[in-house]
């Protein structure tokens, strides 16, 4: 059973001990009631009283005590159903913690493998970019000497999010508003290398925009391209431009505190067309100045 689905559990528990707990205080209320009327009842009896009024009032009071059977009755089951359900949110509770944990571990070692195996790719690039020419306080893309850039928006995003977001945005960028994007299905053809092609990507972009979702950070490609994007902004290049995509603060705050604390698009709350326009506005901005 997934996270969801206890949480889920959990949450319809909770629902129902309220809903018990209400019945119980409208039990509790009848049972006062009815008591106070057995009290007003024989109260009510003297020695004066008619043996014909003494026997109703005899009635009235057996009447009145069933009803309390009854309503103990029914207290009785409520507390027992209320102590079933503690019992179960109990256990619930616990297996959400615990599959919480296990998914938290199991994120952690994803995450040191795939640094792992792309440990020495990233040394490479590390080094290659340290080679170039010097960094200027302009505009200029720190790989190409002569400041010449072949594409406006390098596209870093997983395969598995292209058909929910990112076929989209990438034609909206090239179509609407004339820009050129690096994007994997049409800069690499068949029988290229992969990783020179990325490299070249990274090399001629103007910014990169990271399409942050929950199957980014498991792809060892994508963790690739945001490395080698973290390191030349660290050395002046360009702007990482990031995106959330069907991903939660919290997760990308477990996977990169870095990108958690940058100013985000979010394609929860904006359209496609929206976070579009906010690029295009941003690159005609950085060609003024």
């Amino acid at each position: 059973m997934s996270a969801e689905q206890v949480q889920r559990t959990v949450n319809q528990l909770n629902k129902d001990i309220a809903s018990l707990e209400k019945k119980m205080a409208d039990l509790v209320k009848k049972e006062a009631d009815k008591t106070k009327k057995i009290g007003a009842t024989q109260k009510s009896i003297t020695k004066n009283t008619s043996a014909s009024t003494l026997r109703t009032k005899n009635l009235q009071i057996e009447g009145y005590q069933k009803d309390v059977s009854k309503i103990l009755t029914d207290k009785a089951d409520i507390n027992k159903k209320i102590a079933d359900k503690r019992k179960k949110l109990s256990d619930a509770t616990l297996k959400l913690q615990k599959i919480e944990t296990t998914q938290a571990k199991s994120l952690a070692k994803q995450q040191d493998k795939v640094f792992g195996t792309y440990e020495k790719q990233i040394l490479d690039l590390t080094k290659q970019v340290t080679e170039q020419s010097a960094i200027t306080t302009s505009s200029e893309n720190i790989f190409n000497s002569d400041g010449a850039e072949d594409f406006d928006v390098f596209l870093s995003h997983a395969a598995e999010d292209k058909e929910s977001f990112c076929d989209e945005f990438s034609n909206i960028l090239q179509e609407t508003y004339g820009l050129k994007v690096w994007y994997d299905s049409i800069s690499i053809k068949w029988g290229d290398s992969i990783r020179a092609e990325i490299d070249k990507g990274l090399k001629k972009s103007k910014f990169g925009v990271v399409i942050l979702s929950r199957n980014y950070i498991k792809k060892y490609w994508t963790n690739y391209e945001l490395e080698a994007l973290f390191q030349i902004e660290s050395n002046g290049g360009k702007i990482i431009l990031p995106v959330w995509h069907d991903i939660t603060k919290k997760e990308i705050q477990e996977f990169s505190p870095a990108l958690a604390g940058k100013l985000a698009m979010n394609t929860g709350i904006m359209t496609p067309n929206e976070i579009a326009e906010k690029l295009n506005e941003l690159f005609q901005s950085s060609q003024e100045e």
